[in-house]
């Protein structure tokens, strides 16, 4: 593909904030209570600003190799070998969390929407779509996440304003949770749902300035997390922490209880449901990307659209996998927290060898004539 600079800051942050506001966002509330009851916006905060680490390596790194992505850097930074295994770990975890996210997503539609369209065809209706919106290059990638981000924001701070005034404050003392015991493993959860940021690994190489990209990251975490924090702040409001642990999808329950001013709208799950679908596009979107795109370079093939229908059924049979929704749920909540040992542990061992060793790829003009990876 040709590389060219294209894609500005704000069309990075709009990528960032896309791609982390995802399926995750119906059952947010719940991992945040079940791990410090009305501590939740705090486990919340905390686990974005973990979340954070991990997309300030990445994007360090990306400043510092300004012309490739991990898979391209790491084998310059620690050699071949090591870096094949570390890309190969990394492949495979962004496929899996594509297949979970893809599971999740029908588990919802076939719960809430569908009740009679069986759990495999959703699946596999929603995989194909991105699977197809995959076979792009990354500025067209940049551009449909710059189309449906509006769509996700709005609707969604939207509802989080009209259901305050169902609030009783009383429900978020004490700040820190009654047993703060849990808030360790809780934060290690929600910061498994910012682990999509991991997308500007490939968004910085086609940035026409790569310094700014810190600025980028950081505003796209920071629209994304004040979402997922004020969601958790509302739900937890408006329920109180023991009545959301009996509820499967706690933000799916605030759209509900949630009406327009002088009852335009009695309901507002409806419209809410519309609005997570495309969420959860623009994150398997990404991820899926991700995984083509990665997989692509490992093998240095030049053209990634083989891989795009290769991984298909791979990914729509691991999304099979879990017998019901509660396994589903675990294996996300485990999976979550071993993953961000790839996308902190490794972004971190990859900049510290690379500050010893003084690696550094080409300035972005130094390479103003050569097509871009």
């Amino acid at each position: 593909m040709a590389n060219i600079r294209q894609i500005t800051a704000i069309q990075s942050s709009a990528v960032l904030a896309s791609t982390i506001i995802g399926v995750g966002v119906l059952a947010l509330p719940l991992f945040a209570v079940k791990a410090a009851d009305a501590g939740a916006p705090l486990v919340t905060l905390l686990g974005m600003a973990l979340g954070y680490i991990g997309l300030y390596l990445i994007t360090l790194l990306g400043i510092r190799f300004p012309n490739q992505s991990i898979v391209q850097y790491s084998e310059d930074i620690i050699g071949r070998w090591l870096a094949w295994v570390g890309s190969v770990a990394m492949i495979a975890f962004f496929a899996v969390i594509t297949a979970l996210g893809a599971r999740e997503f029908g588990e919802v539609v076939v719960t809430s929407v569908l009740k009679n369209t069986p759990l495999e065809v959703t699946v596999v209706v929603m995989l194909a779509l991105a699977t197809i919106s995959s076979r792009v290059n990354v500025t067209t990638f940049a551009y449909i996440h710059n189309f449906y981000f509006p769509l996700l924001l709005g609707p969604g701070f939207l509802i989080v304003a009209l259901s305050m005034k169902n609030a009783d404050m009383i429900n978020l003392q004490p700040v820190w949770g009654n047993d703060p015991s849990g808030m360790v493993p809780g934060i290690l959860t929600v910061a498994a749902l910012f682990q999509g940021s991991f997308v500007m690994t490939l968004v910085i190489p086609a940035m026409r300035r790569p310094d700014r990209a810190l600025q980028a990251s950081f505003w796209g975490i920071f629209i994304a997390g004040s979402l997922y924090v004020s969601i958790v702040v509302a739900a937890v409001g408006v329920f109180g922490s023991e009545e959301i642990k009996h509820l499967l999808w706690p933000t799916l329950e605030l759209a509900k209880a949630t009406t327009l001013p002088a009852n335009v709208l009695e309901r507002l799950d409806a419209a809410f449901l519309a609005v997570w679908v495309t969420a959860v596009f623009t994150t398997l979107l990404s991820t899926n990307y991700l995984t083509i795109r990665m997989t692509t370079e490992l093998f240095r093939l030049k053209d990634h659209n083989l891989f795009a229908t290769f991984l298909l059924p791979v990914i729509f049979v691991m999304a099979l996998i879990p017998k019901n929704i509660f396994q589903m749920y675990a294996v996300i909540e485990r999976v979550g927290r071993i993953g961000l040992a790839i996308t902190i542990a490794y972004p971190g061992l990859l900049f510290v060898v690379a500050l010893i060793r003084k690696k550094r790829g080409k300035r972005p003009n130094e390479n103003a004539m050569e097509p871009a990876r």
